[in-house]
């Protein structure tokens, strides 16, 4: 969309934001608000920042599979694509390409900052690359070096690095099966759900996730968030987050204030939109005790 359609945006004045759900606003907006406190707190930005995902009860619908089943299967047909999407700075335009190497949970990894084992996050290659398109579009706000990885945090001991293994076994085989037609069809047919189903809305109250943020500056110095909103998080949360975006977008930030072009929801909405979310969204940002 980038590529396609940037000139004609900057030219007409339209701002376009992609992802403004629960991808990626809560990545996004989390570490904008952690990148500020480093700032206000000790004058630096956080040039290593980790999110872990410590608690979500939440579903996937059938469109969602669909997608993440048709993404999977471009993919396997097209070496180009899949270096694209394995490329953290796909977003962030030519200069950024050559940027320090990320770090990426594939695997079962013991986190010494969190004390606990982690697994691969199913959206993180999403929410990463929308992050990095936030610094680069700030001019590097979070460093040159910033490095940013997303997992989940499943616990301590061998309990939870047996769950970690099977998390990334179950991943694994889901996204092999994807790949192929023949699994993908017998998935599709018996496993997955269908496009149209999807969670009750007894089910989306019910649901809540947990983000953790750790932060380190370049010298040294910690600082930790939490990011946490109600209800399921792919559509009873999003659902209030994308309403409270639009608003945001159309009431809070002048176009004297953001030029046409492609924005990420920290650089065209940032704090306006933060304090939206905790007013009527259910979302809270929150610094913890380092």
């Amino acid at each position: 969309m980038i590529a396609a359609y940037a000139s004609a945006a900057r030219a007409s004045g339209a701002r376009i934001v992609h992802c403004c759900g629960f991808d990626s606003i809560p990545s996004d907006l989390g570490v904008m608000f952690l990148q500020q406190e480093a700032q206000r707190r000790f004058g630096a930005p956080c040039t290593r920042v980790k999110l872990r995902v410590k608690a979500m009860r939440g579903s996937a619908s059938g469109g969602t599979v669909a997608s993440m089943l048709n993404a999977v299967k471009e993919a396997a047909a097209d070496p180009a694509l899949r270096k694209e999407l394995a490329n953290p700075y796909s977003l962030c335009g030519p200069a950024a390409v050559k940027g320090v190497r990320q770090p990426n949970v594939k695997t079962a990894v013991w986190d010494e900052d969190f004390g606990a084992w982690c697994a691969p996050f199913v959206m993180a290659a999403i929410n990463t690359r929308i992050v990095h398109r936030s610094n680069a579009l700030q001019a590097q706000a979070y460093g040159a070096e910033f490095r940013y990885d997303e997992a989940m945090l499943t616990g301590r001991g061998a309990r939870g690095r047996l769950r970690a293994l099977a998390i990334t076994a179950g991943l694994g085989a889901f996204m092999l099966g994807a790949a192929l037609a023949p699994t993908r069809r017998l998935l599709q047919r018996f496993v997955l759900p269908a496009p149209g189903e999807g969670p009750s809305p007894q089910a989306q109250r019910a649901g809540f996730y947990d983000f953790r943020f750790f932060g380190t500056t370049a010298d040294g110095r910690i600082l930790r968030a939490k990011v946490s909103g109600d209800r399921d998080p792919g559509y009873g949360s999003t659902s209030k987050i994308l309403g409270e975006a639009a608003a945001c977008l159309a009431l809070d930030v002048p176009k004297a204030a953001r030029a046409g072009g492609f924005w990420t929801p920290a650089t065209a909405l940032g704090n306006p939109l933060l304090e939206r979310l905790e007013a009527h969204a259910g979302l809270k940002f929150e610094l913890l005790e380092a």
